[in-house]
């Protein structure tokens, strides 16, 4: 499928979705927790109904009660389990490969082609350490895990992906022994180990920080049952601010901002750096945006999400701006540094790509053209977005904004944008 964008301005009202983050996260615990846990104000997108159905193959029983869940029944360490299919999300397969390891007998992993590319052997090296029996295609899914992990000292490299650590600290607590967790080098996506003790702390667990993003213990311990809300998702509310900076007139973004930690919060930062001015209420942010923006030079090594929304404001900075140490965000649904590269440039945006980043310079003439986001949400999203801003553009693969914001369509049209899916 594809869409046709044509030049748009947005005005109104959009609400930002729920954060799909702590959404995982939070289904996971409130199943290891059970008894009536809640999780509200739940993102129901396709990643996270791929961590609803995992946790149903785990065993929990979990009711949907309109925009929240409640998980009766517990995950059950006893029960035999054969295979949890994690569809497109990486979080689902990393987090639940954590919790088959809990489990006595072998459980199979798997997920869809482009899932079955992301790398799982830091994890899976991990797991083994600990007693697993791991075997894997070359260190992607599909993966074969024999637990039970007893749990003890671990180490694990931090510059692959936070999911690997967050997935460890989860089942942590449920071990016999508890873990000694040592992270060797620079972690990246340090917001999300964050979130990761924030949402365990809101379950009733302790991770004690011996060295913050190096050196954790968890001693054994049990999840207990809570309510836990769900915040709005500042990963879309960049791709939101985002289209309001290129496209919007008198827009206001609404939503339950929270107090729990979010790495892509940052993206207020840059939009101030960049000399957006940026006002927010208790449930509201609105900005203000000059006819051109500042350029800059901007580290994502801890927000690598931020890479999208970013790389398009080049269609309207006075400077180039420059990203930097976000190398693992080729690692992401697609390799989004090349793919951003080689499709913005259609669009007449001057680029330099690096390995780990890129410099992105305003055209010197606008240019329609067709944007391959190559079945990836977050690339598909920003492509629109720029397309509104240059007119009569393409942009494939409509039916991937499923896996985090299935309203971006709707919501975009809703305010005046020209996006026709055809």
């Amino acid at each position: 499928m594809k869409c046709k964008v044509e030049k748009s301005k947005i005005s109104g009202n959009i609400v930002c979705p729920p954060n799909k983050s702590y959404t995982h996260r939070a289904i996971f615990l409130a199943s290891l927790a059970g008894n009536n846990s809640q999780v509200n104000n739940v993102l129901f997108s396709d990643d996270t109904k791929a961590t609803i159905n995992a946790c149903k193959k785990f065993g929990a029983e979990i009711h949907q009660k309109d925009s929240s869940i409640i998980v009766k029944n517990p995950i059950k360490i006893d029960n035999i389990v054969s295979e949890i299919n994690a569809d497109n999300s990486g979080t689902t397969i990393r987090i639940a490969s954590g919790i088959a390891s809990l489990f006595s007998n072998e459980i199979i992993l798997t997920g869809d082609s482009s899932l079955k590319k992301r790398p799982m052997q830091p994890l899976l090296d991990a797991l083994q350490s600990m007693g697993a029996k791991c075997i894997s295609t070359k260190g992607n899914p599909p993966i074969k895990i024999t637990g039970k992990i007893l749990g003890g000292n671990v180490t694990i490299p931090g510059n692959f992906s936070s999911q690997f650590i967050s997935a460890l600290l989860i089942c942590a607590p449920l071990t016999e022994k508890g873990i000694n967790l040592v992270i060797e080098g620079n972690l990246v996506s340090k917001p999300y180990l964050d979130a990761t003790i924030a949402t365990m702390r809101k379950f009733g667990v302790t991770v004690q920080t011996l060295i913050p993003y190096k050196m954790y213990n968890i001693p054994p311990q049990i999840y207990r049952p809570t309510t836990f809300d769900v915040p709005i998702d500042f990963s879309s509310l960049a791709l939101l601010l985002s289209a309001l900076v290129l496209n919007g007139e008198n827009v206001t973004v609404k939503g339950n901002i929270g107090n729990l930690p979010q790495g892509d919060e940052v993206f207020i930062d840059i939009l101030e750096q960049i000399g957006v001015k940026v006002i927010i209420n208790k449930d509201e942010i609105i900005i203000k945006c000059p006819e051109k923006i500042n350029g800059g030079r901007f580290d994502l090594s801890n927000s690598p999400d931020l890479l999208p929304p970013l790389a398009i404001l080049a269609l309207k900075a006075s400077s180039p701006i420059e990203i930097v140490n976000v190398k693992h965000a080729r690692l992401k649904e697609t390799d989004r540094i090349a793919i951003i590269a080689r499709e913005l440039i259609k669009i007449g945006i001057r680029i330099q790509e690096k390995e780990d980043g890129l410099v992105l310079e305003s055209p010197d003439s606008l240019k329609p053209a067709e944007l391959n986001s190559e079945n990836d949400h977050r690339l598909f999203m920003a492509f629109c977005i720029a397309g509104m801003y240059v007119g009569n553009c393409i942009v494939t693969d409509p039916e991937s904004v499923s896996v985090s914001y299935p309203n971006f369509i709707n919501d975009m049209n809703n305010c005046g944008a020209k996006i026709n899916v055809e």
